[in-house]
């Protein structure tokens, strides 16, 4: 009995001794675990370690964490120029960590599916490198993972849907690479608070079940391609501060759900397709400090409610269709610093209350219809920066407060009806480096004290009324001046040193005794000039007397005008014996044939803004406020033939059709004495232009250039395809193309045009721009669609590269490409480079303009079949812009992709 009691001792002392040695086994980690570890960091050549090193890992090396048994935990390795793989790295040999981090280096390869074995692991963060490939599926291993930050790579493939296994996902970051997919894979992680996808090609539609992320406080999925509405479930994120879903093709309205996200602090919907009112619920929001609905298509006022947004810093409403008054709650949002109403139709005077604004950087009020004076509490903005007024109706003074703005460094009011002198106070605003008051009607002599501005590098005074000598005024202390321009003036006097002749073009009283100059600039002698005053008395009588005549004729020329025009109805078109005709019909009000000539001072060239092969186009404001385009044929080719069937032929053309893309005709008259046509204005100009320009060019950016191929493609389409006959244009050119106020294409110049008849040969002499001339006419005369096809193929590459394409046309027409080009070399190197969600679209036009350019015209598209594969889905792709060849765009690589 003693020996088994005894025995029974023994037996729990030996237990008691094992579980001992077990329980210091699970404490610690064995020699060789730790051995290879060492091993691991050691070999994977990040560090400059050596095996006799193998003991002292954890004190080491900075960045390395370990447990209490010397076994790694942690990897922290960042900030680093040294290139490095994961692939080196024994991923495999590290059972006990639960942190990695290789961020702002240069990490290379791809992510090794072995990665999937560090089952402890709970932060992984490889941001800001150069890794490639795919996110292994090996991923799904790690159930302990909190936080996922793979963003700033050059990762491709779809989103793995393992990721929705991630239960105790905190923080997931994808944004910034090249992944494509729908975001619906993720779903199920509900305890995420962070969620950043922005700037991939993700598409598909925001799911409805985004709204169970009950626990998310910041989403982000700007930059991608995602389509369809913005769910009203979105309101059920009760703990979101911030939301951005930028640069994507979202439609529909905003939800008034979006009200309910009370704690929201930064909102970006801008650059979509989104449309209707702003809620009334977005004044709910009253932590908001941010707001961004640029480019969209808002329409009606906006709400009162958003004078509740007393904490709102940043407002843009910018390139809408906002109506009605300029809002006056704005005047209660004393926080902003940077307010943006430009490109809407809103109406009315600048309100006072806008000089509440006192922490205001940025005001852009641009191209609107307000009228009124500028507001004198405008002086309140004593940090204001930039000042945007241009392209409105403002009338009266520039207000001498504006002398209060001496942070001012860019002040554009040009395009209004602003009157009276410059102000001496705006030579107080010593920052200035950017000012242009052209297209006004400001009177008086230029100031000398604007030689103050030492800052200033543009200077834009162009089409105004101001008078005088310009000897006073020195350029010698503007040593920072790049542009100047005092043209279409009323200056006298001789050019003063300094200064070059074409910027005073247009002031008939300015003078020069250089005879290039006179020949070149139109300007008289100034030694005639001095003559002439030694006799001012004859030729001032003389003067007088000619004057009185034919005032006294033209007064009677007039009023037998008006009697005749009096009884003519602007829908009504008359046919004289003689073959003039003249026919205006509505534009939100009756034009009549005296406004056109009075707003434009009888075609004065103050009001010119371009001139063609055969004609003159002027910016007239009719009565009621809207500016129309009126193209005048020259006196001398109105009585050529060819000119006159051209002008005849483009009213012809443009009346019989009707596209959201082509120049809309309002009206034209035909008669001896003059000739026109009315058209819609065009506030930017001609793509050509806004590509010369640098300024104008930067603010082209690639969404809106994509935008301006598509839409030219849309309108080409309908000419070719929907009339009836089809119309060939022959001459589409960069020239042509006319931008909007919203950047927005439309085909203009049909007085080349074309009706194709189907059923006989449509031989014809050559029409065109060189450069743009399909090259098949230099030996042929038939003209049909494919001609158009070459011309759009010039300009759609034309608008990526930001000039005329003449090198590549040359070296497409000797068969001799370079392999070695690439297309990133060739874009416009004044914008910077595309981001991912956009790069699909340029390359599919890059496509598009090669194919265009085939030397035989039988291998060219129709006009139809590019403009449906605009329209269309197009294929993803995962070639990093850096890698994509001219040669490639060619060649049927990536054609599939369109669908071509």
């Amino acid at each position: 009995m003693h020996f088994l009691a005894y025995n029974f001792h023994l037996f729990i002392y030996a237990l008691l001794f094992m579980g001992s040695v077990l329980q210091l086994g699970c404490a610690s980690s064995t020699p060789s675990q730790l051995q290879l570890e060492a091993n691991a960091i050691i070999n994977s050549g990040w560090w400059n370690l050596s095996h006799s090193d193998s003991n002292h890992i954890c004190s080491l090396i900075d960045g390395i964490s370990c447990n209490d048994a010397r076994s790694v935990t942690g990897i922290t390795y960042l900030y680093t120029k040294r290139r490095i793989q994961l692939a080196t790295l024994n991923l495999s040999a590290f059972k006990n960590l639960e942190t990695l981090e290789v961020c702002y280096s240069s990490l290379e390869g791809t992510i090794p599916p072995e990665i999937g074995s560090i089952s402890k692991l709970s932060r992984l963060r490889l941001s800001h490198n150069s890794l490639q490939g795919k996110i292994p599926f090996t991923l799904e291993n790690l159930f302990n993972l909190t936080y996922l930050d793979l963003s700033y790579n050059y990762l491709h493939g779809k989103i793995p849907t393992t990721i929705g296994s991630f239960s105790k996902l905190i923080h997931l970051d994808l944004s910034f690479n090249f992944l494509w997919g729908e975001i619906s894979h993720i779903k199920n992680i509900f305890k995420l608070t962070h969620l950043y996808l922005s700037n991939n090609s993700l598409q598909g539609k925001i799911p409805i079940t985004i709204g169970s992320f009950s626990k998310l406080t910041h989403l982000k999925l700007s930059h991608n391609s995602i389509f369809g509405e913005i769910p009203p479930t979105i309101g059920y994120l009760s703990k979101l501060t911030h939301l951005e879903l930028s640069h994507n093709s979202i439609f529909g309205e905003i939800p008034p759900t979006i009200g309910n996200l009370s704690k929201l602090t930064h909102l970006d919907l801008s650059h979509n397709y989104i449309h209707g009112e702003i809620p009334p619920t977005m004044g709910n929001l009253s932590k908001l400090t941010y707001l961004d609905l640029f480019d969209n298509s808002l329409q009606g006022e906006t709400p009162l409610t958003v004078g509740n947004l007393s904490k709102l810093t940043y407002l843009d409403l910018s390139y809408n269709s906002l109506q009605g008054k300029t809002p006056l709650m704005v005047g209660n949002l004393s926080k902003l610093t940077y307010l943006n109403l430009s490109y809407n139709s809103l109406e009315g005077e600048i309100p006072s209350s806008v000089g509440n604004l006192s922490t205001l950087t940025y005001l852009d009020l641009s191209h609107n219809s307000l009228n009124g004076k500028m507001p004198p509490t405008i002086g309140n903005l004593v940090g204001l920066t930039f000042l945007y007024l241009s392209h409105n109706s403002i009338h009266g003074e520039i207000p001498p407060t504006i002398g209060n703005l001496t942070q001012l460094s860019s002040l554009i009011i040009s395009n209004n009806y602003i009157q009276g002198p410059i102000p001496f106070e705006l030579s107080f605003l010593v920052n200035l480096n950017f000012v242009d008051v052209s297209y006004n009607k400001i009177n008086g002599t230029l100031p000398i004290s604007l030689s103050n501005l030492r800052n200033l590098q543009h200077l834009d005074i162009s089409h105004n009324q101001l008078a005088g000598s310009l000897k006073p005024f020195t350029v010698q202390y503007l040593s920072l001046l790049k542009s100047l321009d005092l043209s279409f003036n009323n200056f006298q006097g001789p050019i003063p040193d300094g200064l070059h002749p074409s910027v005073l073009v247009g002031n008939e009283g300015v003078c020069s005794n250089i005879s290039d100059i006179q020949t070149i600039y139109k300007f008289k002698p100034c030694s005639i000039q001095a003559k002439k005053l030694k006799h001012n008395q004859l030729v001032i009588a003389i003067f007088i007397t000619i004057f009185l005549i034919m005032t006294f004729l033209l007064l009677l020329h007039l009023r037998k005008n008006q009697m005749e025009i009096k009884n003519k109805h602007a829908r009504i078109t008359e046919t004289p014996k003689n073959g003039d005709y003249f026919c205006i019909w509505n534009y939100d009000e009756r034009i009549a044939y005296e406004d056109i000539v009075a707003v434009t001072e009888d075609f004065d060239l103050n009001y010119c803004i371009g001139t063609g092969a055969y004609g003159s186009v002027y910016r007239a404001q009719l009565p009621s406020g809207k500016i129309v385009a009126v193209k005048k044929l020259h006196g001398f080719e109105a009585k050529v033939p060819k000119f006159d069937e051209s002008f005849r032929n483009e009213a012809k053309v443009l009346s019989e059709i009707k596209h959201r893309h082509i120049i809309k005709l309002h009206g034209f008259c035909f008669h001896k004495r003059v000739m026109f046509l009315i058209y819609e204005y065009m506030e930017k100009g001609s793509l050509s232009s806004t590509l010369f320009d640098d300024m104008e060019a930067i603010n082209l950016d690639w969404r809106k250039r994509v935008n301006i191929v598509k839409g030219t493609a849309h309108a080409l389409s309908y000419l070719h395809h929907d009339c009836a006959p089809p119309i060939v244009h022959r001459d589409i050119s960069a020239s042509n193309v006319l931008l909007n106020s919203k950047w927005e294409p439309t085909v203009s110049d049909f007085g080349t045009a074309r009706f194709l008849n189907l059923n006989s040969s449509n031989r014809t002499i050559v029409a065109g721009t060189i450069g743009y001339i399909a090259p098949e006419l230099a030996y042929t005369m038939d003209v049909n669609e494919k001609c158009d096809v070459y011309s759009f193929g010039v300009v759609a590459l034309e608008t990526l590269m930001g000039k005329h394409p003449k090198e590549i046309l040359s070296s497409l027409q000797s068969n001799c490409i370079d392999d070695a080009i690439k297309l990133g070399e060739i874009l416009d190197q004044r914008l910077s480079p595309p981001s991912f969600s956009i790069l699909q679209d340029i390359v599919a036009v890059a496509i598009v303009a090669f194919v265009c350019l085939n030397l035989n015209p039988c291998s060219r598209p129709t006009m139809k079949c590019i403009s449906q594969c605009f329209l269309g889905q197009l294929t993803p792709f995962n070639i990093p812009l850096r890698d994509i060849s001219l040669q490639q765009l060619m060649s049927q690589e990536l054609r599939h992709c369109l669908k071509l």
